[in-house]
């Protein structure tokens, strides 16, 4: 076999590869063993024919379809392998010249990993936050859990703070049109949460069952919704209920009605320890995503398009699907946001995707260098815990897949190279 390379761009390359009559034997005779077995050929038993007169009783044209599949997929791994490149994706295929079982010339172009520079990893130095619970944090959950388990009588007096009401609301624009993602129906807000944009549940108070107010309000200029922000809306308000909220007391008869616990000063423990963990968690998260977008940014690498590619389409997926759970579609949210589906891709998930392939080629490259490895033993344990959590038998069955253990073991291995990043990291 000869192979000939041409770069069309750093992540992009042509192989020419040339076999020989040697190079095609073994390949021409695996073909014509698949033929042999369901050949029925007079004076042989099926199966039992041998190879040179199977070639004569099968269609030609059949055989040089089979035999040209099968001698570029023998032949292009092998070629890769001497070229030392990293394909991303399936090649396209032009075969060049083709001499009967003695010679095959074809060409594969094929995106590739291009070259990966790491910078000096474990020279860059980072400390973990230590998070810390206020004692303001732990009361905003006791007075959540109080709201929870809240007495509400239905009054028909005017609303003030504390109350909860029932309203329909719709905002519109200057020109009197109605604003997608700004309106709503039997929607339960809770006057003086602050759930709202500034001044919308002030406009509120006061106001009795019945009632409809009309008031203008300006978003706030880094509101989630980029359609709204920094946006003068003229909200119709209609109060459909008014609700008076008493709140049981925060003693200890309350704190054992949360939980297993015997008083309010024990329920306060408990609630510090579980906001500690989970700040910590958030914590520890954000250090590494920190750590690996530092390296990332400090290396060199060229991964090609259609890696990115693919990632966009995966993300997309992802949100969409997300999206379904709470009830939205892809084109109500981008109506919200005031983007296209094209748009939107290009500026909020392309850079977020370019970020995420090129994380994983570094953490890939890492592991490499490290020796990192994820045992059968560790994915055999992991991928029991796994079954433990998700009871249902659909998740269990895609667990099961090859694609689903290899997918739990590429997660294996990007923890276990953070982690030992991480600790060269904040190593003294």
């Amino acid at each position: 076999m000869h192979v000939t390379t041409k770069n069309q761009s750093p992540t992009k390359i042509t192989l020419t590869i040339t076999g020989d009559s040697e190079d095609l034997k073994q390949s021409k005779k695996a073909v014509l063993q698949e033929f042999a077995k369901d050949a029925s050929i007079a004076g042989f038993r099926k199966g039992k024919a041998p190879l040179d007169v199977v070639e004569k009783n099968v269609d030609q044209d059949l055989l040089q379809r089979q035999f040209l599949e099968t001698a570029v997929s023998d032949l292009y791994p092998q070629a890769a392998k001497e070229a030392q490149i990293r394909p991303v994706e399936q090649p396209q295929i032009s075969i060049e010249k083709f001499v009967p079982y003695e010679t095959l010339e074809f060409s594969a172009e094929v995106s590739i990993l291009g070259e990966v520079k790491l910078t000096d990893y474990k020279k860059i130095k980072k400390s973990r936050e230590q998070v810390k619970v206020t004692d303001k944090e732990v009361t905003d959950v006791i007075e959540n859990l109080r709201t929870r388990s809240a007495e509400k009588e239905e009054v028909t007096r005017a609303a003030k703070d504390g109350d909860q009401i029932l309203i329909d609301f719709t905002g519109t624009d200057k020109k009197g049109e109605k604003i997608a993602g700004a309106d709503g129906t039997d929607y339960p807000l809770a006057l003086g949460s602050k759930t709202f944009i500034p001044g919308f549940e002030e406009e509120l108070v006061g106001a009795k069952p019945g009632d409809t107010r009309e008031f203008t309000l300006t978003f706030p200029k880094d509101y989630g919704v980029k359609a709204l922000a920094n946006q003068e809306v003229t909200f119709s308000v209609t109060i459909k209920k008014v609700e008076a909220v008493k709140k049981p007391k925060a003693d200890d008869a309350f704190a054992k009605t949360v939980g297993p616990v015997e008083s309010l000063a024990d329920l306060k423990k408990d609630i510090k320890k579980e906001l500690t963990t989970e700040k910590q968690r958030q914590a520890d998260l954000s250090f590494e995503s920190e750590l690996v977008g530092e390296i990332t940014e400090k290396s060199k690498l060229e991964v090609p398009q259609a890696l990115i590619d693919e990632q966009i389409e995966r993300m997309m997926q992802e949100f969409k699907q997300n999206l379904s759970y709470r009830g939205q579609t892809l084109q109500e949210f981008l109506e919200m946001q005031g983007l296209t589906e094209a748009e939107y891709k290009d500026k909020e998930v392309a850079p977020e995707a370019e970020k995420r392939v090129k994380a994983s080629v570094v953490l890939s490259e890492v592991a490499d260098l490290e020796k990192i490895e994820v045992t059968p033993e560790e994915l055999e344990i992991r991928m029991q815990v796994l079954k433990g959590q998700y009871k249902d038998p659909q998740m269990q069955e895609q667990l099961d897949k090859p694609e689903g253990r290899r997918e739990i073991a590429s997660r294996m291995l990007s923890e276990k190279t953070v982690a030992q990043l991480a600790s060269y990291a904040t190593k003294k």
